[in-house]
């Protein structure tokens, strides 16, 4: 993890209002690294892991499903993979389908790009993915489709109660 006070070329000095949002709520679970907001788009991993410099693998994609009774679950898995809705649906014991962006604001407060793995209105079913935690640190999305912050998976699986499955 970063340890010195430098941001990547482009970061503000202030963050937005969603970014605000969950650097508090990091902060409440004891994080003291740093939020970064960059002036150019972290929408996409591949976006993200070249903004920080890093591999792929080490960038979260916060994926929200729903159930067919409505239920939102967050899946977040690493950059490198893609998420098999039907087998990870079969270990959680819910059919799972993808949300659409009007579900995923509602459920988490954020827009598709930049849903946080925490800081939302009400906890979430989190599932974390087990290859992420093989990294000494990861990269996640901070609110806005521009916001990073990097942690440990341990901690992060922590944070959010989050189970720890294979989601390919």
């Amino acid at each position: 993890m970063r340890s010195d006070t430098s941001t990547p070329c482009g970061a503000r000095m202030s963050l937005s209002p969603p970014a605000n949002r969950v650097e508090t709520a990091l902060r409440q679970k004891g994080y003291t690294g740093a939020i970064l907001e960059l002036q150019h788009s972290t929408r996409s991993a591949s976006e993200a892991a070249e903004a920080v410099g890093c591999d792929l693998a080490r960038i979260v994609k916060s994926l929200v499903f729903r159930t067919p009774k409505g239920m939102p679950i967050l899946v977040l898995t690493s950059g490198a993979n893609r998420v098999n809705e039907r087998g990870l649906g079969d270990r959680l014991g819910e059919r799972l389908e993808r949300a659409d962006a009007d579900f995923v604001r509602q459920h988490t407060g954020y827009a598709i790009g930049g849903v946080p793995p925490l800081g939302h209105g009400t906890p979430l079913r989190t599932v974390i993915d087990q290859d992420l935690m093989a990294h000494a640190s990861i990269w996640a999305a901070a609110g806005t489709p521009n916001a990073l912050f990097e942690v440990r998976p341990g901690d992060l699986a922590r944070w959010c109660s989050a189970e720890i499955l294979a989601v390919v």
